[in-house]
């Protein structure tokens, strides 16, 4: 039931998002994601950061002008994932906020689940996912709102085997302990797989695993496959221990998103 529902709601809600921008305090409008460039995207970010980081009083500064208190952000703390080192290492967003007084405090996490956890926590203000975790956040009471769109890439998530297994086509996989992080697009790539191949979820032993986690057991030899995204994938092909059994091309049609919390006002 949980795999059948995780389909269904994704499917609906890769169709539509709700917007809140900037100048509203109140849910917009409903209109279709559209895809933006790295750029471009980071660009959208850094000029919601300071609006993001007003509403957090542990980065605030208080200065007094005309015998009145101003505050003005101070850092913004954007939580990424190794699939958006790139965006990190260009440093884009700070380039953008030095001029402003503001810095970027970068914190890592290995999936997307676990950065919506902490968004709604309040430890981060900003972040990125793929598709699947916000819905699955949403319908667990989370706040998100969503900025921008990032492009589908279905080539960049496959399901590896060992490079010397047994296992060469999907319907092998029966019977199969098979990693994962559960809520993820990994997650749902492996759902539309086994559909796809007639195959139901009940036929295989799904090991819910972050990335790391599931990379050990990997390698020690305790799984039979491993659904996951890039880079991790590519790094095990690079090690020479994995090959593809299949990759999301022609199945999978996930992007992700740029998210925010409540506080964006």
């Amino acid at each position: 039931m949980f795999n059948f529902l995780f389909k269904r709601i994704i499917i609906y809600c890769q169709k539509w998002v709700i917007f809140r921008f900037a100048s509203q305090t109140r849910l917009l409008s409903i209109v279709p994601i559209q895809v933006t460039g790295a750029f471009i995207t980071g660009l959208c970010l850094s000029l919601l950061f300071a609006a993001c980081t007003a509403n957090n009083p542990s980065n605030t500064t208080t200065v007094s002008a005309n015998n009145s208190t101003q505050t003005k952000a101070s850092v913004v703390r954007f939580g990424y994932q190794k699939s958006a080192i790139l965006l990190k290492s260009k440093g884009l967003l700070e380039k953008r906020l030095q001029p402003e007084g503001v810095s970027v405090e970068w914190i890592e996490f290995p999936a997307g689940p676990q950065l919506l956890e902490a968004m709604n926590v309040g430890s981060i203000d900003l972040g990125h996912t793929g598709e699947s975790p916000p819905i699955f956040a949403q319908a667990g009471g989370t706040a998100i709102t969503y900025i921008a769109g990032i492009a589908p890439s279905p080539a960049s998530s496959a399901i590896l085997v060992s490079k010397n297994s047994a296992i060469k086509t999907v319907n092998d996989l029966k019977g199969k302990k098979i990693a994962l992080q559960k809520g993820s697009s990994a997650h749902y790539l492996l759902v539309q797989i086994l559909e796809k191949y007639g195959l139901k979820y009940s036929d295989i032993q799904p090991i819910y695993l972050p990335p790391a986690d599931a990379r050990a057991a990997f390698v020690r030899g305790s799984i039979d496959a491993w659904s996951i995204w890039y880079p991790f994938y590519a790094a095990a092909e690079k090690s020479g221990d994995a090959r593809v059994l299949i990759d999301g091309t022609g199945i999978n049609k996930q992007g992700g998103y740029y998210l925010g919390g409540d506080k964006i006002p």
